[in-house]
């Protein structure tokens, strides 16, 4: 063989190998279809607001190569202390948070809601709290937080439940911190074709540079949610990190023992269950992203028996 010709094949080897390895990145990437919502005007916002959905249909749904319509994860983000860091939010779920839904027959809808990226010169969130030093002031309205957080939400299941891919009475809420909050929040609220919430690591009020894992007036947070608990029907999985650094270990599971026995003295059965991971990396405030090795065999057995 000459040495031409060794040359063509093994340029057309290369050639080869790097179009395969790009149909597989390409097979594996996420690009989202963006659509805008519209957050009517409230008593969080004086005028309706324009926000970004991010849709991550499931393949299938996006080739129609199947007529069946899609189950949905409403997902909800969290929410940075400073606000310049929630003007910078333009992606509101993490690519492998969708691929662990995708896996399992759910596309994934994520809002950047009022008072992040473009429209984070309102905070129709804030909750009043001020911190100096280690010490914190001000109302902590957290029911105000999760209303507000609910009011955008809100609107997006409206939204979602007039397309026809979506398959409307399978709808479950999905949200990180703040967004678990306002998840578990949501769940009293009895939205037509929510089966199930998921609450990671949620809360409002902490700081973890100022107040490592003390956050401020958590008895607060026990109050909203054990007044959602009231309303509760539907199953709920509350999963948090030994050290997370904006509540600390032992609040959650205050708030979720208040929450359980307000569902029992209001005669509700549906079955709430609280995951206590251990410590993720330096601050278990992240343990979404970086500890699915830890959660996602309970999120997996919590789905199957309720048969999600």
């Amino acid at each position: 063989m000459s040495k031409t010709i060794q040359i063509f094949i093994c340029l057309l080897s290369v050639f080869f190998f790097k179009s395969v390895l790009s149909q597989g990145v390409a097979s594996n990437a996420l690009q989202p279809e963006i659509v805008t919502v519209t957050v009517k005007a409230s008593q969080y916002s004086a005028s309706d607001i324009g926000i970004s959905v991010l849709v991550y249909k499931l393949p299938q749904v996006i080739n129609s190569q199947s007529k069946e319509a899609s189950p949905v994860v409403i997902f909800s983000h969290g929410r940075s202390v400073a606000i310049a860091e929630r003007a910078k939010q333009k992606n509101p779920v993490n690519p492998n948070i969708v691929r662990y839904w995708h896996s399992h027959g759910y596309s994934v809808v994520a809002a950047i809601r009022p008072g992040y990226g473009d429209n984070s010169s309102i905070d129709p969130e804030d909750h009043g709290v001020k911190w100096t030093g280690d010490t914190c002031s001000g109302e902590a309205d957290f029911q105000k937080t999760a209303s507000a957080a609910n009011h955008a939400d809100k609107s997006v299941h409206t939204w979602l439940t007039s397309q026809e891919w979506v398959k409307r009475d399978r709808i479950l809420l999905v949200g990180q911190s703040v967004g678990g909050f306002a998840a578990v929040n949501a769940c009293g609220l009895n939205w037509s074709g929510v089966i199930g919430c998921i609450n990671f690591v949620g809360g409002a009020g902490g700081n973890p540079t100022a107040s490592p894992g003390k956050s401020c007036k958590p008895e607060r947070i026990s109050e909203v949610l054990s007044n959602a608990a009231k309303t509760t029907i539907i199953p709920s999985l509350w999963l948090y990190s030994a050290n997370d650094k904006f509540w600390g270990e032992e609040p959650p599971k205050q708030w979720f023992k208040s929450f359980q026995e307000t569902a029992k003295a209001a005669g509700h059965n549906a079955k709430s269950e609280f995951f206590a991971a251990p410590a993720v990396g330096e601050n278990g405030h992240s343990m979404q992203v970086n500890g699915m090795k830890l959660w996602t065999p309970v999120v997996d057995k919590w789905l199957d028996q309720n048969r999600f």
